[in-house]
């Protein structure tokens, strides 16, 4: 059984040296959010499936390739000969805006179905985690988020990760507030919150205390260079973004969950689970690239160092 499991669309990644339209160099990588996750909790040293789907093409086997090497078990990915694996291009726009442009309508991942899920499933992990992107890609995969949610085992954890692109707040919160009742740990944005919160819910006060009267345990409010701050039954701990340079702020929150389960699963308190998980985010947000960036076990102390050192 894995420390965690979780599943979604992982796509070939293109990135652009400069706007689209002028040209130049583009660059092939993997990207994906639940992806992102799973590699940041495998170099911290965690057991990790991820159990999406991908086509049966040149790019899917860049994506399994790029997991297996990375240490994520994919033993449970499904292989659709008849659908192409999902593209994502990343252009740079105005200094460190990039415009994110997809390519997943009828991919592999947007028809993952419920059943491509048992055999991950009825192993189980420690944590299953789930993001909205994945609920947002078609009636399957939002299927297969309500089934893992409700799968008997480990804690259940949900980044709620709105695209705006895949879907409509209201479409997200009819799909996701069911599920709160089945949650563990809820991870958000300070706008997010109302798509999970019960309607009239509005302000983020209402949101959390709503969230943890219906049963979920930790709310985790990502705020980006202000922080995080996680809200349980025992009262509010917040930590201030780790400050680095930025290069590249695609990933982040990714990184932010991986650093924070990983807290988790070697039992640190909820403070402690913070601190690792701005540190991971800092390590994304110093680098180019959705994960290339994200810190080692024995790195998460690099940060620590004084600007411009050389470690010999």
């Amino acid at each position: 059984m894995p420390d965690v499991l979780t599943f979604g669309e992982a796509m070939a990644a293109l990135r652009a040296d400069r706007p689209l339209r002028l040209g130049g160099t583009l660059s092939l990588s993997v990207a994906g959010a639940e992806a992102n996750v799973a590699i940041g909790l495998a170099r911290l040293g965690h057991s990790v499936r991820w159990a999406g789907a991908v086509g049966e093409d040149e790019f899917g086997g860049l994506v399994l390739r790029t997991l297996r090497a990375e240490g994520v078990d994919v033993s449970h990915v499904a292989v659709d000969p008849a659908a192409p694996t999902g593209l994502v291009v990343f252009e740079p726009r105005v200094a460190d805006l990039t415009r994110v442009s997809y390519y997943r309508s009828g991919s592999a991942g947007s028809r993952l179905a419920p059943a491509a899920m048992a055999g991950a499933l009825a192993e189980g992990a420690r944590i299953v985690h789930l993001t909205g992107i994945t609920a947002a890609l078609g009636p399957g995969p939002r299927a297969a988020v309500e089934i893992a949610a409700r799968a008997p085992g480990g804690a259940v954890c949900l980044d709620v990760n709105y695209r705006a692109k895949l879907w409509s707040r209201e479409e997200a919160a009819a799909a996701l507030r069911p599920l709160v009742p089945l949650l563990d740990i809820v991870v958000a944005s300070d706008d997010e919150l109302a798509l999970v919160a019960p309607p009239g819910a509005e302000h983020e006060a209402e949101c959390v205390e709503a969230l943890l009267a219906q049963g979920v345990g930790e709310v985790v409010v990502k705020r980006g260079a202000a922080g995080a701050e996680v809200f349980t039954a025992y009262g509010a701990v917040a930590r201030p973004a780790v400050r680095v340079p930025v290069r590249d702020t695609v990933g982040a929150g990714d990184a932010f969950v991986a650093g924070y389960l990983s807290g988790l699963l070697d039992g640190l308190p909820v403070a402690g689970r913070l601190d690792r998980a701005v540190t991971t985010g800092a390590f994304a947000v110093a680098a180019a690239g959705d994960w290339e960036g994200l810190p080692f076990r024995e790195e998460l102390t690099l940060l620590d160092a004084a600007p411009g050192t050389a470690l010999r």
